[in-house]
């Protein structure tokens, strides 16, 4: 479950063409877990109507200061509760009047009330959002520790190009959790790796592994969300770069080789997760290899890649910690210790291959991590997001103080 499980979410909808996308986001806030509250302008009634809204959080939306509350003050109650709070879209009229403290409806009230982190997503045409006023009306509401989302850039309903789109609605769930993770790596700069790598045998075929780059790119997610400098190089996989994260694109082991040795020296945190391909064919053909009529076998002679972790163990500097990555199908923990004393780890996250819930091409994972001094974790079986939080736990408790 994401940190939004089990959190009071009140979401603010404003009279933007961009109200039905709120819709979605209410949808995916409910799917992470969170009970949210919702509060329309009467400009947002206009474009969607409350009963979706209502039906969708499980609760009453709020729309006007008058309505019967049975002795309590619903905009108030549900202010207090909130853990956080979004207006997606948010208009450039709904964001003057925040910035300057008006309350004149139901929804500026109840946010005026929030002592929770607010993120604002402004929509809107584009020559509204670039005039200077509605830009310093965002700039004082960042001064006063307001999120604000930038807006997308594409073709708007008005008919004009620019910047004024509001962003997916999976953005904005996703910078919320960033908004509510505690940012306990702060100042660390972190390095991952993930996907496999592709050894070309000719410009058609390849040899490679199963690995989707999940993992990897759960472990760089979670980083950045708990306030790391994260770059992540990653081998070809079908995943959409995390937010916030540096992504370098890498084919081949030497050239991951040759990107991640050039980025360790100003790395606090290693954690190589790639499945980097042991061996490649010794002769790539620049020319597709034809089978011919009489031809019922093709042997392909392959020689060893670099060793990228036992290589960045040799290198590894004093306060430098580096993480290792075992897929395994048998003598799991004899063959991470070994590896560990090897590549000269601080730790190794270890699991076993081929179940249908773990491993490669999974969205679950379950893994056991050793250390240095012979302790270790279990880790069950768990979404690999929740894995990846889990792991960098266990490393925090490890880093040297001084590094």
């Amino acid at each position: 479950m994401t940190i939004l499980n089990q959190k009071h979410i009140l979401l603010g909808v404003t009279g933007g063409i961009a109200a039905y996308k709120s819709v979605e986001l209410l949808r995916l806030l409910k799917k992470a877990g969170a009970d949210v509250d919702v509060a329309m302008t009467e400009a947002a009634l206009r474009f969607v109507g409350k009963t979706t809204f209502e039906v969708l959080s499980e609760n009453p939306v709020i729309t006007d200061l008058w309505e019967d509350s049975h002795g309590s003050v619903a905009h108030i109650d549900v202010a207090a509760r909130c853990d956080a709070a979004v207006i997606a879209p948010a208009t450039a009229n709904c964001i003057a009047k925040l910035a300057h403290g008006l309350a004149d409806d139901a929804l500026t009230t109840t946010f005026l009330a929030v002592t929770a982190p607010v993120m604002i997503c402004p929509a809107m045409n584009t020559h509204m959002y670039e005039n200077i006023r509605v830009q310093r009306n965002l700039d004082v509401l960042e001064q006063d520790g307001i999120h604000i989302l930038d807006p997308d850039t594409g073709s708007l309903a008005c008919k004009t190009t620019g910047p004024g789109r509001l962003p997916d609605p999976r953005l904005i769930v996703d910078r919320m959790e960033h908004m509510l993770t505690p940012k306990d790596f702060v100042g660390k700069q972190v390095l991952v790796s993930a996907g496999p790598t592709l050894e070309p045998i000719d410009p058609v075929r390849y040899v490679s592994n199963h690995s989707s780059g999940k993992m990897g790119y759960a472990v760089a997610r979670a980083a950045e969300m708990r306030g790391a400098s994260v770059t992540l190089v990653t081998g070809s996989v079908s995943l959409d770069p995390p937010v916030g994260v540096e992504t370098i694109c890498v084919q081949t082991c030497q050239d991951m080789a040759d990107t991640m040795l050039s980025k360790m020296a100003h790395a606090d945190i290693i954690i190589q997760v790639a499945a980097v391909a042991d061996f490649r064919p010794d002769h790539r053909e620049t020319l597709k290899i034809k089978k011919t009529s009489d031809q019922d076998r093709m042997t392909l002679t392959l020689v060893q890649n670099p060793d990228i972790l036992r290589t960045m163990g040799e290198r590894k500097r004093p306060g430098q910690f580096l993480v290792g990555f075992a897929a395994e199908t048998h003598d799991l923990a004899a063959n991470a210790v070994k590896k560990i004393k090897k590549k000269n780890l601080d730790m190794i996250a270890a699991n076993l291959v081929g179940g249908k819930d773990a491993g490669f091409q999974t969205d679950t994972n379950k893994m056991t991590l050793f250390f240095k001094d012979g302790s270790k974790t279990d880790i069950p079986l768990m979404d690999k997001q929740a894995v990846a939080h889990v792991l960098l736990d266990n490393l925090l408790t490890r880093l040297d103080p001084r590094g």
